[in-house]
């Protein structure tokens, strides 16, 4: 079998033009480690696979009060903050749910940082009608000790839960349609958000997809809002999402934008931070394999063995329970358009390597946590979503992998499903997925009575449950990813089923899978480009 065109067969990756951050493998180079699961494992890698690492992190700014209140004082397209201030006015405060950052952020949050500064001043203006509110869309509501850990224990013990709360998407008193743009893409907002004098929104930019007018029109929308772009077409016409200059989803959220810039006044905060991921506890995880110590070998080890005894509850625990270092890297503030230009180049300079050439394989290792699996379980369709959707499009130009190649995940892939946090991904998994994979067929079959079921929608509202359709969309997420690569073959899957209902192949080795990655795409062992895409952290490919 032949995949893909003779064109990209015939392109070698070269090593010149490649970044500081590409390596590609010899025979005396120890192997290599794969986040999977909670898991860690070491793979030895075939000689000349391409090895892409992620840059250090980026020295972090030391005066974070100073460069917060340089950023209110010295605003892009708009006045300093305190001018747009005046009493007896009505503020609401908006800011990123537990999606942002991954994994969680040690104490104190920089939204805490930011807001408790943004509420000062807010004081000292005389302005006493505020709200904050977490800006949820159709994810699940944060518990209240979520949203003490992002406003911390000042905003939490004065605001909650009165004036600090979840945004309810389908709260039918709670939001209001406030236009429609020229594309005929409805603008569906929070009441209190838009018929306030000002918003604030407060953004942590983790990655390139993040930021600018998805904040508000997504965070507070809802479906009505989200389904004009959140869709198959939408998803299919998008080059990378990650890359917001050529991304379709992105103009339709910008068109959103446009039409509540007419009603609302918005006062856009963004940040965005460095790579250092994760505690000194685990710090041989932000060092390279050949620069490990004795003692990272031993902490490697000892990590993996422990995990591995753990149960899986215990083991997800662990693995999300040590926060991230991470240092503020900028902050920007005023209008949203140009606050965005330049947080967008902030993350490109921490996460963005150049890279020469697409693979004909590319080799992933999916870490545990994701967007919609904090304190939770990345389940079939989450993975499927990491892989086919996320990794997929961590890239800029074109895609890491060539058309019709192959993608191989090292994740343990279990069929285990949180049943509070996701009870419509295990109805959609066992009642959609066994009837079509097929993403527009799914969408014009299943989508609607999802999106509208009471029961999905009371949970939503009462529980912690994500929407009814939230799994409809991490499925269109991966769908562009899929319709391009040939195969996506899973590692040593813990269910064989679960694997195969998501349309992944399997292989019980990740050699193995290297051979019938090869097989299928009938090229031989010398001619086959392999790319081992080695994150986290982030690494975002700008591929020429």
């Amino acid at each position: 079998m032949i995949a893909g065109n003779e064109e990209a067969r015939r392109t070698p990756i070269t090593k010149n033009g490649d970044s500081p951050y590409t390596h590609f493998v010899g025979s005396d180079d120890p192997p290599y480690l794969f986040h999977c699961g909670e898991n860690f494992e070491m793979h030895k890698l075939p000689v000349g696979t391409r090895v892409l690492l992620p840059k250090p992190p980026l020295p972090g700014i030391r005066d974070v009060r100073g460069a917060i209140n340089h950023s209110l004082d010295h605003p892009l397209g708009s006045e300093p903050l305190t001018d747009l201030l005046k009493p007896g006015m009505k503020v609401t405060v908006a800011f990123d749910d537990i999606s942002l950052p991954l994994p969680p952020m040690k104490s104190p949050d920089i939204r805490r940082q930011i807001m408790e500064i943004v509420l000062d001043r807010l004081e000292r203006a005389g302005v006493e009608d505020i709200h904050f509110i977490c800006a949820i869309c159709l994810h699940r509501r944060l518990t209240a000790g979520e949203l003490k850990h992002i406003t911390g224990p000042r905003i939490f013990k004065e605001y909650w839960p009165d004036r600090l709360y979840n945004h309810d998407a389908e709260d039918p008193e709670g939001n209001v349609t406030v236009g429609v743009t020229p594309e005929g893409e409805d603008v569906d907002i929070n009441r209190r958000a838009v018929e306030s004098d000002l918003i604030i929104y407060v953004n942590i930019n983790l990655v390139t997809m993040d930021g600018g007018h998805k904040s508000v029109p997504v965070g507070l929308g809802t479906y009505k809002t989200v389904r004009h772009h959140h869709n198959v077409k939408t998803m299919m016409a998008t080059n990378s999402y990650m890359d917001p200059e050529t991304s379709t989803f992105h103009r339709s959220c910008d068109r959103q934008g446009d039409v509540l810039a007419g009603h609302a006044r918005i006062f856009t905060i963004e940040t965005t931070l460095n790579s250092d991921t994760f505690s000194p506890l685990l710090g041989f995880l932000q060092k390279r394999e050949s620069e490990w110590s004795a003692f990272d070998h031993l902490n490697y080890r000892a990590n993996r063995t422990l995990l591995k005894v753990l149960p899986g509850a215990a083991r997800r625990w662990a693995y999300q329970a040590l926060p991230a270092p991470y240092g503020l890297t900028g902050i920007h503030a005023g209008a949203t358009a140009p606050v965005h230009e330049k947080t967008l180049v902030n993350v490109h300079e921490q996460q963005m390597i150049d890279v020469d050439g697409q693979a004909d394989i590319l080799l992933v290792g999916l870490p545990s946590i994701g967007p919609y699996s904090v304190h939770s379980t990345l389940n079939p369709i989450l993975v499927y979503c990491m892989a086919a959707g996320y990794f997929f499009n961590f890239y800029r130009g074109q895609p890491l992998v060539r058309k019709g190649g192959v993608m191989i995940v090292v994740h343990p892939l279990e069929n285990k499903f949180h049943k509070v946090h996701h009870p419509s991904y295990i109805d959609f998994f066992n009642e959609v997925l066994t009837e079509t994979r097929v993403p527009a067929e799914l969408e014009q079959r299943f989508e609607k009575q999802y999106a509208e079921n009471e029961h999905y929608i009371h949970l939503y509202r009462t529980s912690y449950a994500y929407h009814g359709v939230h799994p409809f969309y991490m499925w269109y997420w991966g769908c562009k990813g899929m319709d391009h690569m040939g195969r996506v073959i899973a590692v040593n899957p813990s269910s064989s089923a679960a694997a195969e209902r998501i349309g992944f192949a399997q292989a019980p080795s990740l050699n193995t899978a290297i051979g019938q990655a090869r097989e299928f795409l009938n090229m031989p062992a010398d001619q086959t480009r392999i790319t081992y895409f080695h994150c986290p952290p982030i690494v975002m490919c700008d591929v020429h």
